[in-house]
């Protein structure tokens, strides 16, 4: 499974990047805002410059030829640029036209697999199932996952599962064996799939075995004494 980060913050991109982890970059309008950007597609320029791999910037227009003119526009700024598109009526007319202009797009707030077939069928070369955001209401955000997986995969659409609104490990590990193509979550939740007190302990223990190796006497017989 790729590993995409769901931020605006540079630093945050370049730790996730240095780690050797990050296989692109997923915005939008409320992580921009976070940061206080100004210049959106500045600051995507330089989000495309730190990561090659695919950079999903969202539209904030709502209708077809708006979407269709700042899309346009955005997929200009590089060529790992992705467009972020609403799962909505003019979201998925968008994407069919972008699909024939050859421009990559990411179909974004999706919470069913009747969205998600559609999304496929217009050709969106990734799905954006909102897992957490399900969770939160009740339902079973990784149901979703399953379903897609299954619907993709029975009628072969190149369509990749992109899992989103990831809040934690465990939103990892199931959507990875759910078969997602992608996960995009916060950087602390990539750093979490590095932990566990198991791993710190036995670190601790060889830390403190190497230093009283390193302290211990070593007689001219070469028998070494420890001292009680």
């Amino acid at each position: 499974m790729k590993f995409f980060i769901d931020t605006a913050v540079l630093d945050e991109i370049q730790e996730a990047y240095d780690m050797g982890v990050l296989d692109g970059v997923t915005t939008n309008p409320s992580l921009m805002k976070k940061v206080g950007v100004k210049d959106f597609h500045g600051h995507i320029a330089k989000i495309c410059e730190i990561v090659p791999g695919p950079v999903s910037a969202e539209v904030t227009a709502t209708d077809y030829q708006g979407i269709l003119d700042e899309g346009r526009e955005v997929a200009q700024i590089a060529d790992n640029v992705v467009v972020k598109v609403p799962l909505i009526l003019d979201g998925i007319k968008a994407i069919k036209t972008f699909t024939e202009e050859g421009i990559d797009t990411n179909c974004t707030l999706c919470f069913s697999s009747t969205q998600a077939l559609v999304a496929a069928k217009a050709g969106a070369t990734y799905i954006s199932p909102f897992i957490g955001r399900l969770d939160d209401i009740s339902s079973n955000g990784m149901d979703l996952i399953r379903q897609i997986v299954q619907i993709y995969d029975t009628y072969g659409y190149e369509t990749e599962v992109l899992a989103a609104s990831i809040r934690h490990p465990m939103h990892v590990v199931e959507s990875a064996m759910a078969g997602a193509d992608v996960g995009t979550m916060p950087l602390d939740v990539i750093k979490k799939l590095i932990d566990h007190p198991l791993t710190d302990a036995g670190l601790a223990k060889f830390l403190s075995d190497w230093e009283a190796l390193q302290g211990a006497e070593e007689p001219a017989n070469g028998q070494v004494h420890r001292e009680a």
